[in-house]
């Protein structure tokens, strides 16, 4: 049996039609609200055969994901993003994990709401120095299809065919309880998201699990929803915080050093983008770019800091 375990934090305008794609899909469904103010509980609330866990504040996607897991039944976990809709049955995705024990965990295919393969998002390899290198210093937005970035992204994936992958997005991804739990399940020092996911595909691969990609079961994903209650000086920090707790926690002494290095010339460069263009362009209000250099210098200062990172 799949337990569906969907992580909402203000997911109100989401949540509902999520919830509609699944009533058929004989799998049971947990929803572990992140102490949502926007009325996400009340309207999942509504189905019922749905579980609601509420939080008493907002534990963050691995913690609350991990706490889902602990209230499930199945011997295989589907961890769904809120602001999904299941497009397919979900029975391929059994399929292809019954095949073997080795099989760690499937991923179906992602695309947009005009039904578009979600290229670079859906399918990624694991994350080298140089990737995370070429992310900070801005590379991969002004060259994005360098091929470090080519790489990484998977920009060449022909997302038609199986295929055995190394980092799925963790927006629709089944795992096999037995791995999940042989691994620790999510580390809840990353918080509130990001690199949550790429660390668990990590460590399944590192106990021997093998990752497939199933084109065959579709979920629709608008994408974003989470970072929209998020100010930008926020993203940020989690997102540095978090890529610097990746780096020291699976990488040696010389890609920690790069990498820091690399997030203080990134974040000064952007500084000193923001003041030229403040100089330049009196349009974008002076408040605005105030916000964006004191965001950028706070994630400079991760890069000097001794904490998570």
């Amino acid at each position: 049996m799949i337990s569906i375990i969907i992580v909402t934090y203000n997911s109100r305008e989401w949540i509902e039609r999520c919830l509609e794609s699944l009533h058929d899909s004989a799998a049971e469904v947990i929803v572990v609200d992140n102490h949502s103010t926007d009325g996400t509980t009340e309207v999942a609330g509504r189905f019922p055969g749905v579980r609601l866990l509420q939080a008493e504040r907002n534990l963050g996607f691995a913690a609350a994901s991990n706490l889902g897991a602990r209230h499930s039944q199945g011997d295989a976990l589907l961890f769904l993003n809120p602001d999904t809709a299941r497009r397919t049955p979900l029975r391929p995705l059994e399929e292809v994990l019954a095949r073997s024990p080795g099989i760690a965990a499937v991923a179906p295919q992602l695309v947009d709401p005009q039904g578009r393969f979600q290229a670079g998002f859906n399918v990624r390899r694991l994350p080298t120095p140089a990737a995370l290198a070429f992310e900070v210093l801005l590379v991969n937005r002004l060259w994005p299809r360098n091929p470090v970035n080519r790489r990484y992204r998977c920009l060449d994936f022909d997302p038609s065919r199986e295929a055995e992958v190394e980092q799925p997005a963790g927006a629709c991804l089944l795992v096999r309880r037995s791995s999940f739990e042989a691994c620790g399940g999510f580390d809840e020092n990353f918080f509130p998201l990001w690199f949550e996911d790429v660390d668990l595909c990590l460590r399944l691969r590192r106990q021997g699990g093998a990752i497939l990609y199933c084109p065959a079961v579709r979920f629709e994903h608008s994408g974003g929803h989470s970072l929209l209650t998020v100010s930008f000086s926020e993203k940020q920090v989690y997102w540095y915080r978090n890529l610097l707790y990746y780096v020291r926690k699976h990488f040696g002494w010389g890609a920690k050093l790069g990498i820091r290095l690399a997030l203080l010339v990134g974040a000064g460069c952007r500084i000193v983008a923001e003041l030229i263009a403040a100089a330049l362009n009196r349009k974008t209000p002076a408040r605005v770019r105030g916000q964006r250099v004191r965001a950028y210098w706070r994630a400079a200062m991760l890069s000097l800091s001794r904490g998570k990172g």
